[in-house]
This record gives C-alpha cells, structure tokens and sequence, in this order.
C-alpha cells in the first residue's frame, strides 16, 4: 500500500467523522472546556447602566470650574439620586451615574475640604463614564456554536445571568496499548520491560481536549486478546486509540485485527516520524491505531487524532498555525515523506529553531523539551539560517480554543 501524504490522508479522515454527540444544559461549573451546542446570545446590555470607571465625583461639566457642594455618596450597588445642579457627588468604581450627572473626575485631580471639592485640573466632558451596553448588546451573539468554553467565556456568561449553558456531550476514547514488553509506570520492571508511556501520554492529550478517555490495561501480542479488546471497547467508546501493533512485524496484529473485524480505510502516511498509521471501523466504532514509538505515537495523535475528534466533538478547531524561524541546523538528505523534527526556539529577531535532543522517534524528551516541529517537505534540504515553518507545540496540546 502507497503511503499516504498529511493533507490527503487528513482530507481522507475528515469525510468520515460522524455527527457530533447529543447535547444537555450544564450548570457553569460543568461547562469548561466543553463544547458549546448552540450559539448565545446577549440577553442584557453590559454594561447594565451607566456607571463610573474610576474612584472619584460626578458631576455636570457645564458646573465647572469652580468649587461645588458634595450632595450625595454613591457606592457600587446603591441606587443614585438624581444629581441637583451645582453640586457634585462622591462616586465609586462601578456606581450608577445619576442623572443629570455627565462627567468622572477622578479623587486624585480634585481637592475635597469639608464637604466640598475644588478641580485642580483640566476636565473632558463625558470623561470616565462607562456607557450602558458599551462592552455588550442586547441581541448580539457573543459565544458561536462551536466553540469549547474557556474560563473567561464562562464568566462572560456568568455576567449576563446564564447558569446554564447548552453543551455537547464529551466524547468517550478508549485507549489500547499493547505489546508484552510494557510494564504499568509503578510496576517492578524486568530487564527486558520497558514502563507504558504511551497510555498516560495519549490520555493526557485526550482530557486536555475536554473528552473522556478510557484506558485499558495494556495488552499482550495476542491478535485474539486485542481483536477481543477491540470489539469491548467499540461498544463503550465513541473512539478507539491504540498505540503499537500497526506495522509489519510479526508481532504487530492491531491492523490485521481492525480488518479481520471490521474495515481498514486508511494506513501508512507519508510523514516522519509516524508511517505506521491505521484507521478503519470496528463494531461501527471508528479506530485509529497509532505507531508504537511514543515520539511517533505523540506526532501522529496531534496532527491526525486531534482534528478529527475536535469535528467528532462539533468544534471548532483552526488550522495549527506555523511562523517562520531561521534554521539552526541542516538536512543534507531529501527525504520521501514529509518531516517534522522537534526543535527548541530561541528568541531573536529572527527565532532560530535548533534540534532538540536525539530525533529519533523513541525519544520522548526530545518532545518535552522542544516548542515546536519545524516542517521539511517531502524533497526538501535545508541550511543552516534557511527559513523554515515551524508548528508550535502550543497549538498542538492546547485545549480546543481558537
């Protein structure tokens, strides 16, 4: 089978997500990073009234200059009198202007003396007032449909007197780990053993997108074990992720059981790290069967799994930004798939991108420690100081925020 490139195999993925999960009104406190059902719409204006900006006096500009009477004290949360003319009064951040008043002057550029005040410098009509409806609109939408509710979103909400918000059900992913060499982190190890790192990683990248994952115990190089497996998970998850056992090695059964058991659409990309990628159907359950290699397992996850589950979950979810950074190292081989090596940033104008650590793809720390993945075309050589398109790593595990 011809490997396939990033944007076919993308293009391939994206036609075969299926409808996002049904929905439900949560309270607030359930809706982080959850995924917004419907569009919401302003249902008061915010600002509620018109109201001081700052510490100060309100006052009628037309009254200035001059020395004027403090006729009334008006906190946040108190409801204001009328202002008579001539006078001026106390007001506090966020206090309801009272009528007849026009003008903030804040408590520094005045001089308060026995109930009265005198201006000590030049005033602004209008200055310091935040106006009725200036941040928000009645009728305006301010969260689409769509969007996964970030903590400012909800206190966005929470300002409009929303308690609850109508969002999406979180997707549940299973994962699947395999291979008889794996120990659970924790567990004595054997020589020969090597601890999981792929389950508690893959997970993490699936709870930082406000889903569900479901791991497994890992499982043995057994085609009947994982075809079983397989088919357990696909009853009880919108998803399936395994890790390992999608090459051609004689120990390697996922793929041949996603076939044996259900349908394989799509296997083997055109990128490294990450060739042996699979996709198919078991039991009506979507299955995606990741490299083994943790670097590979990760690059595959972020670039493949992570937009797809995003539609799956009815978000929105834009293109991973790239920008452009000076080489700080060199390719002298074209390769045939399209790369993508970690690398470490370094300010400057412009940012070198330097390789960070071993590229090879069982070297996790390389992806601890790198900010992003510089991108090197299928063909391409570079120099050090070439320009080069770098993904941020940011982009990559961040929750599903635009």
């Amino acid at each position: 089978m011809a490997l396939t490139p990033l944007s076919d195999a993308l293009h391939i993925l994206m036609t075969q997500v299926p409808s996002a999960p049904s929905s439900s009104n949560e309270p607030l406190s359930q809706c982080l990073w959850r995924t917004l059902a419907a569009p919401v719409t302003a249902c008061i204006d915010v600002p509620g009234f018109d109201n001081s900006a700052m510490d100060g006096y309100a006052v009628r500009a037309r009254d200035l200059p001059g020395t004027l009477p403090v006729s009334q004290r008006i906190p946040a949360g108190a409801v204001a009198q009328p202002l008579m003319p001539g006078t001026a009064a106390r007001i506090f951040t966020g206090a309801m202007l009272p009528d007849g008043a026009d003008t903030i002057i804040m408590q520094e550029d005045v001089l308060a003396k026995e109930g009265e005040i005198s201006v000590l410098g030049c005033v602004t009509h209008g200055q310091h007032i935040r106006r009725q409806g200036a941040d928000i609109r009645v009728g305006h939408t301010i969260l689409s449909e769509g969007r996964v509710l970030m903590p400012q979103d909800l206190g966005l909400a929470a300002s409009l007197g929303y308690a609850t918000l109508p969002v999406r059900r979180r997707l549940r992913v299973a994962v699947l780990t395999t291979g008889d060499e794996l120990v659970a982190p924790g567990e004595p190890r054997q020589p020969w053993q090597i601890y999981n790192s792929n389950g508690p990683q893959i997970c993490a990248q699936i709870e930082a997108m406000g889903m569900r994952a479901i791991e497994t115990a890992t499982l043995p190089d057994d085609p009947t074990i994982i075809g079983d497996a397989l088919e357990r998970a696909a009853v009880e998850a919108d998803c399936i992720v395994t890790c390992g056992g999608v090459s051609v090695g004689e120990e390697d059964h996922v793929r041949a059981q996603i076939e044996a058991r259900g349908q394989l659409a799509l296997w083997k990309l055109a990128i490294k790290p990450g060739k042996p990628l699979a996709f198919g159907v078991v039991e009506g359950c979507p299955v995606f069967g990741l490299p083994g290699n943790p670097v590979s397992a990760w690059v595959t996850f972020a670039l493949v799994v992570r937009p797809w589950l995003a539609k799956a979950q009815g978000a929105e979810l834009p293109s991973p930004r790239r920008f452009t950074a000076q080489a700080g190292f060199q390719v002298d081989r074209p390769g045939s798939r399209e790369e993508f090596l970690r690398v470490e940033l370094h300010a400057g104008n412009p940012w070198i991108a330097r390789k960070s650590s071993d590229q090879s793809s069982a070297v996790l720390s390389s992806v601890s420690h790198a900010q992003g993945l510089a991108i090197i075309p299928v063909g391409s050589t570079v120099k050090e100081g070439d320009p080069v398109q770098v993904l941020l790593m940011s982009e990559l595990l961040s929750p599903l925020t635009a």
